[in-house]
């Protein structure tokens, strides 16, 4: 029988796990005990670093990058299931794996749907800027938060990721 405080797996959304992780072999991320609730915490692996984030909804491992520019979530905040990016402000709902708040610098949704810069968190649109950046920044895409199968073993929590 499970103990009751037994920390949970949030389940990966469909479609959502990273390229070369569903068949990859488990590997050993870290002891459970290292994870404090509501806590988020980096584990690298060669050049893959990984987030692993204990939300209100179980324990997520996905790419500590940004789904837009690829800074490290691990240094932004978590609110039960919304991880802030640092750089732009952008919001990302681990549960799902969906933008829950567009970068300010706007952009393209996975999609393919263009958001406008905005001037900060809920706050409204802004002027465009030179022509070289408002061109980059419109054909830059913020992409769905990508997730590596995780299970968690003799206290340990493990992650399929692919070989580095």
């Amino acid at each position: 029988m499970p103990e009751t405080d037994a920390p949970m797996l949030c389940p990966i959304p469909h479609g959502l796990v990273a390229p070369g992780a569903e068949t990859a072999p488990f590997r050993r991320v870290l002891a459970m005990s290292e994870l404090a609730p509501g806590a988020m915490r980096r584990a690298s692996f060669g050049d893959l670093d990984l987030l692993v984030a204990s939300t209100n909804a179980g324990i997520v491992v996905t790419d500590d990058r940004c789904p837009h520019m690829a800074a490290p979530l691990s240094i932004g905040t978590l609110d039960g299931c919304v991880v802030a990016c640092v750089l732009h402000g952008a919001t990302f709902d681990l549960s799902t794996g969906l933008t829950v708040e567009f970068p300010t610098t706007g952009g393209l949704d996975p999609g393919g749907l263009y958001h406008p810069p905005r001037v900060s968190a809920g706050g409204g649109a802004r002027p465009e800027p030179p022509v070289a950046k408002t061109r980059a920044r419109a054909l830059t895409r913020t992409r769905h938060v990508r997730y590596y199968p995780a299970r968690i073993r003799d206290g340990q929590l493990e992650a399929r990721t692919p070989a580095d």
